[in-house]
């Protein structure tokens, strides 16, 4: 069986997983209470949640959603993210895992789709955060800083590649730079979340090269621009409304990671730079 086969099912079970955590942090983070305890129980009956009602997904469907105990109903949203998280840590598995015509050292390549991985990971729980308290918390998101560091250290260590981490550290630099000013110039466009968010994208999408930088960071400029100028027309948000923007960036951060190379080399093209 290939190994991208097993990669692939491997991080549908470990994405799976992880999304029944992210559910707990998105709940928890916000109010300032711990994701490790105390369990998880309903919040009517009190009752603590079983191992064997668990499962992610799949409980929730054994238990046609809602608690054994006292029948409050359980929200869907808890399935979605654990099945969202679930196929997106697929695609990127697909996406990134290590082979031969790359020409990336199998370790190298496996310590970098961890960092993707982790990033995703992050990336559900911050959106979701965002879109329910428009705020990207720094319980989250400082951490990231010195974990991706060290994971992109190890891969450049092991693949040798350390200009690619001086690229990184650049493009963290670059894109922070970018977003503060951003927000020094119009404030009430920019929150400090965004800020410290751009600079640990910056280092992940640099890490892969410039062309995921820069369409990463347009990306999230454009679509971010696009919905706000469709609730505009469809009546649905006013000039002074605010939308969060963590959402964006990270939807074109993964937009440049994912193409990000390709999109550049055909715009040097059309340009006549390449």
């Amino acid at each position: 069986m290939p190994l991208t086969v097993l990669a692939a099912g491997f991080s549908a079970l470990l994405g799976s997983a992880i999304g029944s955590f992210l559910n707990v942090v998105v709940y928890r983070v916000p109010l300032g209470r711990s994701v490790v305890s105390p369990p998880s129980t309903c919040p009517r009956c009190g009752c603590g949640i079983r191992g064997a009602d668990n499962l992610p997904v799949l409980s929730w469907f054994l238990l046609r959603g809602r608690c054994r105990d006292c029948g409050e109903p359980i929200s869907g949203r808890y399935p979605l993210v654990e099945g969202a998280t679930a196929v997106l840590f697929i695609v990127v598995s697909i996406r990134f895992f290590p082979s031969a015509e790359e020409g990336l050292p199998l370790v190298g390549g496996l310590v970098l789709l961890a960092t993707l991985l982790y990033l995703m990971a992050c990336s559900v729980a911050l959106a979701l955060i965002d879109l329910d308290t428009r705020t990207l918390p720094n319980r989250i998101v400082l951490p990231m800083y010195p974990t991706v560091a060290l994971l992109l250290g190890v891969t450049a260590l092991s693949t040798g590649d350390w200009g690619s981490l001086l690229r990184a550290v650049a493009g963290s630099l670059v894109l922070g730079g970018a977003y503060l000013a951003l927000a020094l110039t119009v404030p009430r466009g920019m929150g400090l979340g965004d800020v410290k968010l751009a600079g640990v994208l910056g280092l992940v999408l640099a890490y892969l090269g410039w062309g995921p930088l820069a369409v990463g960071a347009f990306a999230a400029f454009l679509l971010g621009g696009s919905f706000g100028i469709g609730l505009l027309l469809l009546g649905r948000a006013s000039r002074s409304s605010g939308i969060p923007f963590g959402p964006w960036m990270l939807l074109g951060a993964w937009v440049g990671a994912f193409s990000g190379t390709t999109i550049w080399d055909a715009y040097l093209r059309l340009i006549g730079l390449a």
